[in-house]
């Protein structure tokens, strides 16, 4: 059943069953979870179109979860997303380069900590295998093309009865009658059993419309620098450093369409608008690069670009109903792995969407969706471009 609108005059309501707040890569796994379900879904999206935000300016790699603590609802997550993958995806043309990833030691300590990984992710269930070298290679991480990824879900979403509204940013938040109201910039408005807070960077703003100051997110940005393979070879795997407990660092990974890209950077700050490439950026990344893939010593970069994820202070991965605003739910602060672990994070809001009073249907396995007819520039460009444009 899909969402309808009574247009007046002046303005349009719309009705939905659920409607979901932002357009990235979650926020559409959720409306391809919801829709698969038979709920009436409509998604709203403030940019021109989705995906403009953090998931198109992801590094696209889709991480396996060897590396994440086991039992955590972010590692659950993951895992679930990989299980899920290879079926939702089939037919829909997203590219996915199964390259692998190797992660090797470059300072004493390192041995300690690879050691430490090899276990969590045999907790996890992950294949790994340790080298005699010290290395370890995690032959199931892969890279894609985040936008088109993204797309696709929308378009498998939109067959199943869901509607992806673009150019359509939520400015209030209120109950009406036992139900939620979301009125847009420029006079609409949408009505709805349940709303789902997906809206990235701005998730506690829309949080707080509704009442909601339970949590709060600010951007870590992520600078990316882009290459054509040195001496025209391409990159083989993933190239992953020794991770800390703030980030999991630079790396050197192959992209779908041949590129090499390093990066990202972590700068913590407060500008949610800021998606500048920081001059001192370069040598954060290139210094680290250089040192796992040599060759990147005399080759110069053909692209840059900053991606801005939404960091939760002091909390990670805030899904659950909202305690002051009922019929919301958040699915807020999902940092970098927001892409790897969309599938799961679908699923699982599908059901907590369930608790507000929605009914789910049998989840319907739907025939292959078509990609797109004409392929669109390589996710790094279209977002260069798109930042560039926009800072201008």
């Amino acid at each position: 059943m899909a969402a309808h609108a009574r247009r007046s005059a002046h303005r349009s309501e719309t009705d939905a069953s659920v409607a979901i707040i932002g357009g990235g890569v979650v926020g559409v796994a959720v409306a391809h979870s919801l829709a698969r379900r038979g709920v009436a879904t409509l998604l709203l999206e403030a940019e021109d179109d989705i995906a403009l935000g953090a998931s198109g300016t992801s590094s696209g790699i889709l991480h396996t979860g060897f590396d994440a603590p086991p039992g955590e609802l972010e590692t659950e997550l993951i895992l679930r997303s990989a299980a899920l993958r290879d079926a939702v995806l089939d037919g829909t043309g997203v590219p996915v380069l199964a390259c692998g990833a190797i992660l090797s030691p470059r300072a004493e300590d390192d041995a300690r900590t690879i050691a430490a990984l090899t276990e969590r992710a045999r907790a996890n269930g992950v294949e790994v295998r340790l080298r005699r070298d010290g290395a370890l290679e995690i032959p199931g991480e892969a890279v894609t093309d985040p936008v088109a990824y993204t797309a696709a879900l929308a378009r498998t979403a939109a067959a199943a009865g869901a509607e992806v509204r673009t150019r359509a940013r939520v400015a209030a938040v209120e109950r009406e009658r036992g139900r939620l109201r979301l009125a847009l910039d420029g006079g609409d408005a949408v009505r709805c059993e349940a709303a789902v807070n997906c809206a990235g960077l701005y998730a506690d703003d829309v949080a707080r419309m509704g009442g909601d100051d339970s949590f709060a997110v600010y951007p870590r940005k992520g600078e990316f620098f882009v290459f054509d393979p040195p001496d025209g070879r391409p990159l083989e795997r993933i190239l992953l450093p020794v991770p800390t407990k703030r980030t999991k660092g630079v790396l050197v990974f192959p992209t779908v369409d041949g590129k090499v890209v390093a990066g990202p950077t972590a700068h913590d700050q407060e500008d949610k608008g800021d998606w500048t490439v920081r001059d001192e950026a370069r040598e954060e990344v290139l210094g680290t690069a250089r040192a796992m893939l040599p060759a990147l010593e005399t080759a110069e970069p053909v692209a840059s670009y900053a991606g801005l994820r939404p960091a939760g202070r002091g909390v990670n991965y805030v899904i659950g109903p909202s305690p002051a605003c009922p019929g919301l739910v958040n699915v807020a602060a999902i940092r970098s792995t927001g892409l790897s672990a969309s599938l799961g994070i679908g699923e699982y809001v599908a059901e907590l969407v369930a608790t507000q009073g929605i009914a789910l249907g049998p989840d319907r396995r739907l025939p292959p969706i078509a990609p797109p007819a004409h392929a669109p520039a390589p996710w790094w460009r279209r977002t260069a471009q798109y930042r560039a444009s926009v800072a201008r």
